[in-house]
């Protein structure tokens, strides 16, 4: 928990971030992150592609301060998904709505939104608004609704450790969410912070949300989850089109390709661009092997 609480304090350090940037991807990081640019992504995308995985790409970013940044995040999303495209790979979209201006200005993130998820509807490509910290929880389901009369080609996701995950789950009944276990220091009095209760929030909600017959991605590496819900769909009738599992680019890939081979959808988060700090640090956050991972990496 100390390293864990580390970890997490550094992912909010401004300067440190700043300083990230000109690195470049260092300290590991270009293990987890195939590149800085749409090209970089798209090419990591169609290898993963050939091994049949499917996947999302994100452009990193944090601490957007002014308009004119949300709106060059917004362009840069619409150009990201006009390259998916053209290049013909199997991938969605995932993005934060902070990065398109949610702490400046609600209706110009709204906006934004809706240019991304106009481009997106063009191609039939899906949208996943990731879920950042508990201060920002409210409105991105309020946003996410709002967006939802216009369009069906978005998404959120919903994080176990939460009090009102199972609530929160249950409200979203028919949206196919990305259920996750939790990557945010949350105070105790938001967030459950025994681990065991965790886990077993996080397989409470995963059931909930298949037994509603909604769309569920799985974002785990644990492979006892991942055994659980093959498990629990399998005595439930849970057809295989109705759930994904989902992991991280670069972390478990032996793990990835079997559960591919099994029959799953097995789709990659593919994060990509200069900003890489706060995404890796909370990667280092998660689990300690993670650390000994980048440090391997570093070495290389």
């Amino acid at each position: 928990m100390v390293l864990r609480n580390f970890f997490l304090f550094l992912s909010k350090n401004k300067t440190l971030n700043k300083s990230a940037k000109k690195w470049g991807l260092k300290l590991g990081a270009k293990h987890v992150i195939p590149g800085e640019t749409i090209e970089s992504a798209i090419d990591a995308v169609r290898k993963l592609n050939e091994k049949g995985l499917v996947c999302t790409v994100d452009h990193l970013g944090e601490f957007v301060f002014n308009r004119e940044e949300a709106i060059e995040s917004t362009d840069y999303c619409v150009r990201t998904i006009e390259a998916i495209a053209e290049s013909g790979v199997n991938c969605n979209l995932s993005l934060k709505l902070t990065q398109l201006g949610l702490d400046i200005d609600r209706n110009l993130c709204r906006d934004n939104m809706r240019k991304i998820l106009a481009t997106a509807a063009k191609y039939n490509i899906f949208v996943r608004i990731d879920m950042e910290d508990y201060s920002h929880l409210d409105a991105t389901l309020d946003l996410l609704a709002e967006l939802r009369r216009e369009y069906t080609n978005v998404g959120t996701v919903i994080q176990a450790y939460l009090y009102r995950a199972e609530q929160d789950v249950n409200n979203l009944k028919g949206v196919s969410l990305r259920l996750v276990k939790g990557a945010y220091k949350e105070s105790p009095e938001v967030a459950i912070q025994d681990k065991a209760k965790i886990d077993e929030n996080y397989m409470a909600i995963i059931k909930q949300h298949l037994l509603n017959g909604s769309y569920t991605a799985v974002a785990t590496h644990d492979h006892n989850i991942i055994e659980n819900v093959k498990r629990f769909a399998l005595e439930n009738n849970i057809p295989k089109t109705q759930f994904e599992f989902q992991m991280l680019y670069g972390f478990r890939t032996e793990l990835q390709l079997a559960i591919a081979k099994e029959g799953y959808t097995m789709r990659i988060y593919v994060p990509f661009g200069n900003d890489w700090y706060g995404y890796f640090m909370r990667r280092l956050a998660e689990r300690p092997q993670n650390v000994a991972f980048a440090a391997r990496g570093l070495l290389r």
